[in-house]
């Protein structure tokens, strides 16, 4: 018996989001780098200096990402999105080689920022790819695997920096796990492009055949006669010919079309938002921010280790819940949730610097409240940033407009990755009231500004955004609903009636 197609649908998702593990571990692998002793002695500079460049070494890699998620956005168009996940794939293996092997600082920015390139365009690409080929009822939970593997990625990187970190003191103290990054993507460069292409950018290129099949393979093991299949083919082109007549077709048009305008501003002031939570802060620089407390940076690592457990555990409950509970209030609860141990964290590093008296009782605090904002933002935040664009957009628009957001992500995530150890040097914890303020105002945002859009069919998109009022509290929601979910299963019941007649015609015909 074969896979189910929601199962299938579920595996190549998973398999897609290798791309995803590759920034989560180096999300986790670099604090681990740049806080080793030999990489210290390898590359040694005054306090001040090593701040710049860590903060060098850091953005770099984001900086590329920035870019790789800029060229994402017309190659997923021109070349389809397996292309350019393969495209993105070989990149990352370049830059990952290029740094694992650097003799010189110069060698290792190039690496990372070609490491950041790869990853920009994949980071982009996936969460597009995962959304078209899911079916509605279990979307969330798909593109919901980019925040799942990127947390694989990090819990690896994590306990493998800690391991080297206290086992080894010559070079593989560091170039161990930079040169381990390599493995995920030379198996999803070699094996993306066994598996099927998104049906919608078929259908959008003119490939109305091959698009048909693919929905089939997707789901309905192969049959394109399914009723189902039938359904979801007409209502894509339906709404591909609408799109090509009436909504963005460029750039230029993201910004001036009323409804496409205000998807991409949704979406990029949620990637903005997610890094002004605060996790990119603690993710690159947990050794000196676990330092601000009076912890070890063997013991950061280790305890920086285990908060990559609970947010793999706190992913692994989005995945099963979100296509249940929605975006909306997980997004706004999530960001009140953050605000809240912020709050505590910056009143335990202001009240009880490195040596203070009652200091352990303190760390082990700070610890605990780390491991809770880490569940939080694991569940809420870091999951819905990579669902939520990946769904608003319409066909035509969907990798420009998931390109843009991606790329005001790595840009804020830039702007942290530069700014950080040289806060935390000079204002400590009064850099962490920043993230108060807007944790806050995230949630606020998004209770203002954000419909809900779970289970919905991404043909429906467009219908949402465009009847839906700016304001969302307060709203009637059945004015803004086109119920293309019910019509596509009305589309389908008639297509079983129709098949069901031809069939009973043919048995009841006379035999020649």
């Amino acid at each position: 018996m074969g896979l189910s197609p929601h199962t299938y649908q579920f595996l190549v998702g998973v398999f897609a989001s290798l791309g995803s593990a590759l920034f989560g571990y180096d999300l986790g692998v670099i604090a681990g780098v740049i806080g080793s002793d030999n990489y210290k002695n390898k590359f040694p500079a005054s306090d001040d200096t090593r701040a710049i460049q860590n903060g060098i070494v850091v953005s770099l890699f984001t900086a590329g990402a920035f870019t790789g998620a800029g060229l994402a956005g017309p190659s997923g168009d021109w070349l389809g999105r397996r292309w350019t996940i393969f495209v993105g794939a070989v990149i990352f293996i370049v830059g990952g080689s290029v740094q694992t092997a650097a003799q010189s600082l110069d060698y290792l920015y190039s690496g990372r920022f070609l490491a950041g390139l790869g990853v920009g365009f994949l980071t982009m690409i996936v969460p597009v790819y995962q959304g078209e080929i899911a079916h509605p009822s279990i979307r969330g939970r798909v593109t919901g695997l980019q925040q799942f593997m990127l947390g694989i990625g990090a819990l690896m990187a994590s306990w493998i920096t800690w391991g080297t970190n206290i086992n080894r003191s010559d070079e593989g103290q560091w170039r161990i796990p930079l040169g381990i990054q390599l493995l995920p993507a030379v198996i999803l460069a070699a094996l993306i492009l066994l598996f099927p292409e998104s049906p919608r950018w078929l259908i959008d290129h003119d490939r109305a055949e091959e698009g048909l099949k693919t929905l089939a393979q997707l789901h309905s093991n192969g049959d394109a006669t399914d009723p189902w299949v039938q359904a979801e083919f007409a209502q894509i082109q339906e709404s591909i010919t609408f799109e090509h007549q009436h909504e963005a077709k460029s750039y230029k048009e993201l910004f001036v079309n009323r409804s496409s305008f205000r998807r991409l501003f949704i979406a990029c002031a949620l990637q903005a938002s997610v890094q002004m939570t605060g996790v990119s802060a603690i993710q690159y620089f947990s050794v000196s921010i676990f330092g601000q407390i009076g912890i070890s940076s063997d013991n950061a690592l280790k305890y920086q280790a285990i908060n990559s457990i609970l947010a793999l555990l706190a992913q692994a409950a989005c995945i099963l819940t979100i296509d249940r509970f929605g975006r909306r209030w997980p997004l706004i609860l999530g960001n009140l949730l953050n605000c809240v141990t912020f709050i505590i964290a910056t009143a335990l590093i202001a009240s009880f610097p490195p040596g203070a008296e009652n200091g352990a009782s303190a760390g082990w605090g700070f610890i605990i409240v780390t491991w809770i904002y880490n569940v939080s933002f694991s569940y809420s935040c870091g999951p819905l940033s990579w669902i939520i664009p990946a769904e608003i957009f319409d066909t035509h628009t969907r990798s420009k407009g998931v390109s843009i957001a991606t790329m005001t992500s790595f840009a804020f995530n830039t702007m942290i990755g530069q700014v950080t150890d040289l806060a935390m040097t000079r204002v400590s914890w009064r850099y962490f009231l920043l993230f108060v303020v807007c944790n806050f105002t995230n949630a606020i945002f998004f209770w203002v500004l954000l419909p809900e859009t779970k289970q919905l069919p991404l043909e429906e998109m467009n219908y949402l955004f465009t009847n839906a009022p700016w304001i969302v509290p307060g709203s009637d929601k059945s004015t803004y609903t086109a119920n293309l979910a019910a019509d596509l299963e009305r589309r389908a019941a008639e297509a079983r009636e129709k098949g069901a007649a031809e069939h009973h015609d043919e048995a009841d015909a006379p035999a020649s």
